[in-house]
């Protein structure tokens, strides 16, 4: 095992010396705001590179912030300006959140809604030059925790909340995940975790299964789950075990663990951790 990381973290900072100049290209991409349906905070930003004219690659992004109504979508549009320079479309999605008319099972049922829409509202915006055939999803904290379970609902039950995913997803990529909702609202005491399902897993085995994306192995694409080991709000445990869990599984994982790098780090496109991050998702659109 630490054979191993050693070598991923050699990895990582080979990464962050590859991009370490493309914030001299990012720009002042202006985005799109869309509607994917009727309710309040059912909306997203849709960033096209300058210049494009078809056949785009659809990273959808999805933030964090504990699914809670305090945080928004606005943080990652300054992600997104930072991939549109590699010719790649973002979708940056909002969603219902604990506190405003969001909870169980709502934001989550949104993020896959928000998704499907690609194929609709979304592509006709985009005067049709998305490459649909090339979605890949990337989250952070509590977006981990939803990029994850998108990913996985083609390998859920019938009691997982509606819709299905109607798109196909290519690859995925999380920051600060959470993957394992029982382990956080219990050794980890996590209480948005609580929040977002409405108790203790005692109270809701049920959701707490459904919500957890560990739960729904393999779901078939390659990830790359990153997590700081100076992580305070989310275990880097979460990762490890989700990542254990997937390969075991049969799922190709690539874990990056970077010391020194707590939680908030990824959410500031300046920093060392998003620079690795982005690398990764770049990586997966050009591997497709």
């Amino acid at each position: 095992m630490a054979g191993y990381l050693a070598v991923v973290l050699v990895c990582a900072l080979a990464l962050l010396a590859s991009v370490s100049s493309a914030t001299g290209l990012d720009r002042d991409v202006a985005p799109v705001r869309i509607a994917y349906a009727a309710a309040a905070d059912t909306f997203g930003d849709l960033y096209l590179p300058e210049g494009s004219d078809g056949d785009l690659p659809v990273v959808v992004l999805i933030h964090g912030g504990g699914w809670a109504q305090k945080s928004n979508l606005e943080y990652a549009g300054a992600w997104a300006k930072t991939l549109t320079p590699y010719g790649i479309a973002v979708w940056n999605i909002e969603y219902r959140r604990v506190g405003g008319q969001g909870g169980w099972p709502t934001t989550l049922s949104d993020t896959v809604t928000a998704t499907n829409a690609l194929a609709g509202i979304v592509q006709e915006k985009a005067s049709g030059r998305l490459d649909l055939s090339r979605i890949h999803i990337a989250g952070y904290s509590a977006g981990g925790q939803l990029a994850a379970w998108v990913a996985s609902r083609s390998q859920q039950g019938a009691d997982a909340p509606e819709p299905n995913l109607s798109v196909p997803v290519r690859s995925t990529t999380i920051m600060a995940g959470v993957f394992d909702m029982t382990l956080a609202a219990t050794a980890g005491k996590d209480r948005f975790v609580r929040n977002l399902l409405g108790g203790m897993p005692t109270d809701h085995p049920d959701r707490y299964r459904i919500a957890s994306p560990i739960e729904h192995l393999p779901t078939g694409l390659p990830v790359t789950v990153i997590h700081g080991l100076g992580d305070k709000v989310v275990s880097v445990e979460q990762s490890r075990r989700y990542a254990r869990a997937a390969r075991a599984a049969g799922d190709v994982v690539d874990l990056i663990e970077l010391p020194g790098v707590g939680h908030g780090e990824f959410g500031n496109p300046t920093t060392d951790a998003w620079a690795i991050t982005k690398q990764a998702i770049v990586g997966h659109v050009n591997a497709y």
